[in-house]
């Protein structure tokens, strides 16, 4: 097996990189997540009609690039050392690889071609705050986490042979400028209780931000930007208000199954994009303690100050290995069409852990200039926080994955005897 990256999975890491310096420094994004969108229209037309990063893992028959989720993965890696605000990974990570996994033929060529384009942004809206219980990152997702049955969550019914949705989704990546909507809703009452997914088409994405939110394309839809400890990375807050919507494949469809898979791939990517973060956070200190002097000399010359980044750097550097494998790992099962290894959830465990390790030295070695909020050490700080909020803990993502694995087997019963480790 040769593990080096292919000439073309480099150019696309050299080409990403060289856009995002020149169009997404710090000034630049901290302007665009200030604008309503929360994102630069110029830099994401650049990023899908220049590079086709949103087709990057679509298939070539809905005008995609072919590629594997490997080079997605390259590709958010380098967005993640930028914090690059886009909505690449609403559409690309989990609009798009759904429509493609349950969608109908006649589903998949209209949306796919405009997804692949960038023409078309899209978002997964789950009700609450359980998206990665949604995409069974951290728990089972075949429970009632839609609706159940019960007041909350975002109900679905059909009326006259037309779905009407009804409910509240919070935490919706790019929920607020995004052309199409994929909502997870529950149906069928207690007789045939599941959940599907529906989309909602034809939305205007101007809207209120922050505010009581304002009337849509889509009639009976209400949507707000709300405010996020990640700028980065906008949320939305989505209410339907018997909203008319078009259920996305059949009603006999795998959602939990597709949902997980999804799941697995999207926390590959976040990896990636989290070991960028964490790679030009401890770059950006290594420059920051080569400069700074104290006593005479560069407080990087100090063998404390070496010793801790030093731990950093290995953690980042084994963050990257795992996530590398996800993402190899993920893209093997996805062209297999095999339900293989899933690792997308411990590899995500640990590049947020070593984000969150070199954000937080970053800030401290910086002394009193990085603890100012203005300073662009905290951005990579709520990326982290922001990112383990969204899709963690950590301790939960690795506790699922053990769940999963059967690490931790108990032989016998409650009466207090030894539970054995199944090796």
């Amino acid at each position: 097996m040769d593990a080096r990256f292919t000439a073309e999975q480099e150019e696309i890491r050299r080409t990403l990189r060289e856009l995002l310096l020149k169009r997404c420094g710090p000034e630049d994004l901290r302007a665009a997540v200030l604008t309503p969108a929360g994102y630069d229209p110029a830099l994401w037309e650049a990023l899908a009609r220049q590079l086709g990063l949103p087709g990057l893992a679509l298939p070539e028959v809905y005008g995609g690039v072919g590629c594997s989720v490997t080079e997605l993965a390259l590709a958010c890696e380098e967005s993640g050392r930028a914090l690059a605000p886009s909505p690449l990974l609403a559409t690309a990570v989990l609009g798009a690889p759904l429509v493609l996994a349950l969608g109908t033929g006649p589903q998949r060529a209209e949306l796919l071609p405009l997804l692949a384009s960038g023409e078309l942004t899209a978002a997964l809206a789950v009700p609450g705050a359980v998206l990665a219980t949604a995409l069974g990152l951290v728990g089972d997702n075949g429970g009632d986490w839609a609706g159940g049955g019960r007041a909350g969550g975002v109900q679905a019914r059909q009326v006259d042979g037309v779905w009407r949705l009804y409910g509240q989704a919070a935490q919706v990546l790019d929920g607020h400028s995004a052309g199409l909507l994929v909502v997870a809703a529950h149906t069928g009452g207690f007789a045939r209780s599941r959940t599907l997914l529906y989309l909602v088409r034809d939305v205007d994405v101007d809207v209120d931000v922050d505010g009581g939110g304002g009337g849509d394309g889509s009639a009976g839809l209400v949507r707000a930007r709300q405010t996020s400890l990640d700028e980065t990375r906008p949320q939305a807050r989505i209410e339907l208000r018997d909203v008319e919507a078009e259920l996305l494949g059949d009603e006999d469809a795998d959602v939990a199954g597709a949902l997980a898979g999804v799941g697995d791939m999207a926390a590959a990517v976040l990896a990636a994009e989290a070991v960028g973060a964490a790679d030009r956070a401890l770059e950006r200190t290594v420059e920051y303690v080569r400069q700074r002097e104290q006593f005479g000399r560069a407080i990087g010359s100090f063998q404390a100050v070496k010793h801790r980044l030093a731990d950093v750097y290995v953690e980042v550097q084994a963050a990257r290995s795992a996530a590398y494998y996800a993402a190899w790992a993920a893209g093997t099962d996805a062209a297999t069409g095999t339900g293989g290894e899933r690792v997308g959830g411990l590899a995500l465990a640990q590049a947020l852990e070593a984000l969150r390790r070199a954000a937080a030295e970053g800030i401290q070695l910086h002394g009193g200039i990085g603890f100012t909020w203005e300073h662009d050490a905290h951005l990579y700080f709520k990326r982290a926080a922001g990112d383990e909020s969204l899709f963690g803990p950590v301790h939960r993502l690795r506790g699922y994955a053990a769940e999963v694995a059967h690490l931790f087997d108990s032989r016998g019963g409650g009466d207090g005897s030894r539970a054995e480790v199944t090796v």
